[in-house]
């Protein structure tokens, strides 16, 4: 992959994790967390993912 190709790959991770954090912030004010534990942790598993898969194109791109 290109270094654009990265950045592309990092810009769309941080759309997910901002989406992602916001739905988390939701679950919580609303108590969905402690109503809905394994929806809960899917989100909190989706998010996880996404950092790391961020930080992997981040390490790549600036070793390239």
């Amino acid at each position: 992959m290109t270094p654009d190709d990265h950045q592309r790959v990092i810009d769309e991770l941080q759309v997910v994790i901002d989406e992602t954090q916001a739905t988390i912030y939701r679950f919580e004010a609303s108590g969905m967390s402690e109503n809905m534990p394994e929806d809960y942790a899917k989100l909190l598993s989706i998010l996880d993912c996404a950092i790391k898969q961020q930080r992997e194109h981040t390490q790549e791109m600036l070793s390239g």
